[in-house]
């Protein structure tokens, strides 16, 4: 007699005959293997690449894993993106990805995830000579870790790819990686719910650079001689805390068109320009935060307002706050002001705060600042006459921040002895190599 297997057993009995089959493919270094074992692979297969030089470019359209042994490459020889993953679960693990083509259009790239792969994964990775990294467009729930990338070092330098590239792509991590040259490291754009944590960028446009991406993290990554550090743009409710920034040529951290959001405990040190950058942003946290040997300290602009500012240092900026005002703009909180090397002040009860409110700017910074050419006048005795002048007579001062808390001790953010050695090596900025056409930024 017959039985009618019921539709959801019949599908469990399919998927464990399936799983079943799975297993190790290995996968020699010869003419049409790699694309003959993906032709016959099955869900759930591990492909194990032998040493040598494999052809791409290659799809993968189901789950299975790529893995390399030590020396496996796969070359895409100037054609589309070295791997495309098209369906969830997938993994790429330990392999040389080089050889990608060169449209912008297309986002030809080391590793390509569609919207189709989610959870894909992109482990321990050497991915170079290639126009973009990792393009992760639409897959949600990627993971990006451990991968080497190198962009190319084209002359034009925003003719290069991004080393990650996040397009509409929520809950995807990117980790723990190395990568430098190329445009961006991190290009973030039309995004939510992403974590970008422990990656070392250097020799870039932007280390991470956000567009239209809230709700995510960029924490604990180190941004080493970029002509930009870490660049929230048109971004709400970010957290980005414990960055490092050293010899970034423009700016170590920016905030363009972003609210609502936590900047705090980064360390920006030896910027050519400015450690921070906040422009029309408001009701962010700015706190123990480092911004230490730059021209400016931070300079707040368009408008910037409800933010709170607490806790943060200051230390030997030849400008401590670039700021113009018609109004005093409190920089303290629950009497907890911020650190300033240039404040020779006294703290006779003990309280760790200065006795004495400090000023950053004074009425001649702001007609320096508005009429450049009087900066020929800097040194005259009239100059100095009017600042003394106004150090006696507060009354005379101009709108501007007030730190009427300012803290004695700076807050003890270290930066590790390997990353500040790294950073002793020239910046290609600083080298003279400038052949890009990147100027500094400006913002709309």
């Amino acid at each position: 007699m017959s039985r009618i297997v019921p539709l959801p057993a019949l599908i469990a009995l399919i998927l464990t005959a399936t799983s079943s089959l799975a297993g190790r493919i290995d996968v020699p270094a010869e003419p049409g293997r790699l694309a003959a074992a993906l032709a016959g692979a099955v869900e759930g297969d591990e492909l194990i690449l032998a040493p040598g030089r494999h052809a791409g470019p290659v799809r993968i359209g189901m789950p299975l894993t790529l893995r390399g042994e030590p020396g496996a490459v796969i070359d895409a020889g100037g054609q589309g993106s070295v791997v495309t993953v098209d369906a969830p679960d997938a993994s790429i693990i330990g392999l040389g990805l080089t050889g990608s083509g060169r449209s912008h259009d297309a986002i030809d790239a080391g590793v390509s995830l569609t919207r189709n792969a989610r959870r894909a994964r992109v482990l321990d990775n050497t991915i170079t000579g290639n126009l973009y990294g990792v393009d992760i467009h639409g897959a949600r729930d990627a993971l990006v870790k451990g991968n080497r990338i190198e962009g190319l070092r084209l002359k034009r330098m925003n003719a290069r790819g991004n080393g990650v590239y996040v397009w509409n792509a929520p809950g995807s991590v990117v980790e723990d990686n190395e990568i430098r040259y190329g445009r961006d490291g991190i290009f973030s754009n039309v995004s939510k719910r992403n974590i970008y944590r422990g990656n070392l960028f250097r020799d870039l446009r932007f280390a991470v650079h956000y567009m239209y991406t809230n709700d995510s993290e960029v924490s604990g990554n180190v941004s080493i001689g970029n002509h930009l550090g870490f660049a929230m743009m048109y971004s709400d409710r970010i957290v980005a805390r414990d960055n490092i920034s050293i010899r970034d040529r423009d700016y170590g951290v920016m905030l363009n068109y972003t609210k609502s959001s936590d900047v705090f405990g980064n360390t920006v040190l030896q910027g050519a320009e400015k450690c921070g950058f906040i422009y029309n942003s408001h009701r962010n946290l700015l706190a123990e935060n480092i911004f230490q040997g730059c021209d400016i300290g931070i300079h707040f602009t368009a408008g910037s307002e409800r933010n709170t500012v607490t806790g943060n240092a200051f230390i030997g900026n030849r400008t401590q706050v670039k700021y113009v005002g018609t109004r005093d703009v409190e920089w303290s909180f629950e009497g907890r002001g911020n650190f300033w090397s240039d404040h020779p002040a006294f703290d006779l009860d003990g309280d760790a705060r200065a006795d004495s409110a400090y000023r950053p700017n004074d009425l001649m910074d702001h007609i320096l600042w508005s009429q450049p050419a009087a900066k020929l006048l800097l040194g005259a005795p009239a100059v100095q006459i009017v600042r003394w002048s106004q150090r006696q007579f507060p009354t005379t001062q101009p709108g501007g921040v007030v730190d009427s808390h300012p803290l004695t001790a700076p807050p003890s953010n270290g930066v590790p002895e390997a990353i500040l050695k790294l950073a002793r090596h020239e910046p290609l900025w600083a080298t003279g190599d400038n052949s890009d056409d990147t100027e500094p930024f400006q913002p709309d």
